[in-house]
């Protein structure tokens, strides 16, 4: 655990959670495994504290508590989880573009309360988008029930692990905390609601105001509320199905941008990766190395509806894939017209390896990329080597290769000819260790994403005052549109912020959604080397 990473976790909770829960996720971050008391005492909070700040924690799979052998209840923090709320926004906007706005609304409920039952999610959804209708309109429970459903079925949401039923018999104590079990096909299984209904839309301030107190409200509402009939069953957005998402989405772009740029019009060669992936995107784990086969006739029959190419057309593109040198697509045998894989693993290795390439560009420039290429294609090259074959002059060459090894991109290996190691007697060998050089990479993005965060508090905090003169005025003429003010007093109200101060509002603004946008931009690389590390540590 980095101090960058650190860093970045200690800002993500604070952001999202505040001060306290930041202190205990931060202490477990840095410490490890500890009891509840442990915290306590190290942390200076009072237990009470310590004790609401794991529930946040817990209830957000932020941290996750083992019981040891003498009953001991230790907690710890899942530092990999914590990054993990830097993607939330393309968690979100997936669901969106895959499943519309309740898709999107049903992923954004599960994020931001950790877990929750579906009648829970289902109810809140409807209300959410009746509140955006138009009047007369609501959302019945049956269509986003519907949604949820779908996103079930494609995995995107998945149950939590849930108490077994013992039986009253067990005379023993109870165990210090509860052990939590599912089975693999009972993770997506859903449990069959009679949720009938329509979302409702809130009471306005003045029909509060002329009704009962709102204290009393909720005591009339518990007397003869039903029982739940999912309760104790609750619900997660499944991370993991996300990020393969994403890296299906990456590799299709990889192969638009390599096999299609010169067939205008068609993009045939990632339609077909497309439709591969699609697919085995249920039945390949998210860390295998390779996609299920599939052989020819049926990527031919699953191809989308009104894609017209024949079998011969399909039969050459495949052929052209799996000869391709980037190696995507392999051939894994000759049953059912050919036998074909995507190569996901060597897929994120040319992903990150092009990220490399485009950092070294960006910092160094174009010769610098040419040579960092060179000893990539050629895996060790001697100075003089790398001088003949970039065809740059030696004092240039040296410098650039100087320049790329102080910032890890490269690096020396020494091979002696005796062994006293004598310099004259040594050869000198540049190579690029693409896994030393993603976790270096790495480690600057996350230090760039913390500064970033900084950076847009720091915006936020120095135009406070403004910011919340132009909240109050913009409440106050909301208040007054639904009243039927004049146009003339809206007006007046809308003069409160001058000229200047609307100004610095339009830079201030404009300055954060650069700042967000290069957040999810950096994350976007991270995700890329991330997924190359995880694939390369598991096939060592």
């Amino acid at each position: 655990m980095t101090q960058a990473e650190i860093k970045l976790c200690s800002l993500l909770l604070q952001e999202h959670f505040g001060e306290i829960v930041e202190k205990i996720g931060v202490h477990l971050i840095r410490t490890g495994s500890q009891p509840l008391r442990v915290i306590a005492h190290d942390t200076g909070t009072s237990l009470d504290q310590v004790k609401k700040a794991l529930c946040v924690l817990i209830q957000h799979n932020l941290v996750m508590y083992q019981v040891h052998k003498r009953g001991v209840v230790e907690y710890e923090a899942q530092c990999s989880r914590v990054l993990r709320m830097l993607r939330y926004p393309r968690y979100i906007y997936t669901a969106k573009t895959l499943y519309s706005d309740t898709g999107e609304l049903i992923v954004e409920e599960l994020l931001l309360n950790g877990k929750m039952t579906m009648s829970a999610v289902v109810k809140k959804v409807a209300d959410r988008l009746t509140e955006t209708m138009e009047d007369g309109k609501t959302m019945d429970y049956a269509e986003v029930s519907n949604t949820f459903v779908r996103l079930a079925d494609t995995h995107f949401v998945q149950r939590c692990p849930w108490v077994p039923a013992t039986e009253n018999s067990d005379p023993g104590p109870p165990p210090p905390a509860p052990i939590l079990v599912i089975s693999e096909k009972d993770m997506y299984l859903v449990p069959k609601l009679s949720l009938i209904g329509k979302g409702k839309r809130r009471r306005s301030s003045d029909e509060d105001a002329a009704g009962e107190p709102k204290a009393k409200r909720p005591k009339h509402s518990t007397d003869n509320k039903e029982p739940i009939p999912d309760d104790g069953i609750y619900w997660q957005a499944n991370l993991d199905r996300f990020h393969q998402h994403f890296r299906d989405q990456a590799i299709v772009s990889a192969v638009a941008n390599r096999m299609d740029q010169f067939t205008f019009q068609t993009q045939t060669s990632s339609e077909i990766v497309r439709t591969m992936l699609r697919m085995s995107e249920i039945t390949t784990p998210s860390a295998a190395p390779f996609t299920q086969p599939l052989s020819s006739n049926e990527i031919f029959r699953s191809l989308p509806v009104g894609y017209n190419i024949s079998k011969q057309v399909l039969d050459q593109y495949l052929t052209l894939l799996a000869d391709d040198p980037l190696e995507f697509v392999g051939k894994s045998g000759d049953s059912g017209g050919g036998m074909y894989v995507i190569n996901l693993h060597k897929a994120l290795g040319s992903l990150a390896t092009a990220t490399l390439e485009s950092v070294v560009q960006e910092r160094f420039g174009s010769r610098c990329a040419r040579i960092f290429r060179l000893v990539l294609q050629k895996k060790h090259l001697e100075q003089k080597q790398v001088e003949d074959f970039a065809m740059i002059p030696a004092k240039e060459a040296k410098d650039m290769l100087y320049k790329m090894l102080s910032g890890n991109f490269i690096s020396l290996q020494e091979i002696p000819k005796t062994p006293d190691h004598a310099p004259s007697r040594t050869f000198y060998l540049y190579t690029v260790n693409i896994l030393s050089a993603a976790r270096m990479l790495l480690h600057r993005c996350y230090k760039s994403i913390a500064n970033l965060i900084e950076r847009r508090q720091f915006e936020t905090k120095e135009n406070k005052r403004l910011l919340e003169k132009s909240q109050r005025v913009e409440a106050i003429i909301a208040s007054m549109q639904a009243t039927g003010a004049e146009e003339a007093q809206l007006q007046e109200i809308e003069e409160m912020i001058t000229a200047p101060e609307r100004q610095q509002l339009e830079t201030l603004k404009r300055n954060v959604n650069k700042l967000d946008a290069s957040e999810i931009q950096v994350d976007e690389t991270i995700f890329l080397l991330e997924s190359y590390i995880e694939s390369t540590m598991k096939r060592q």
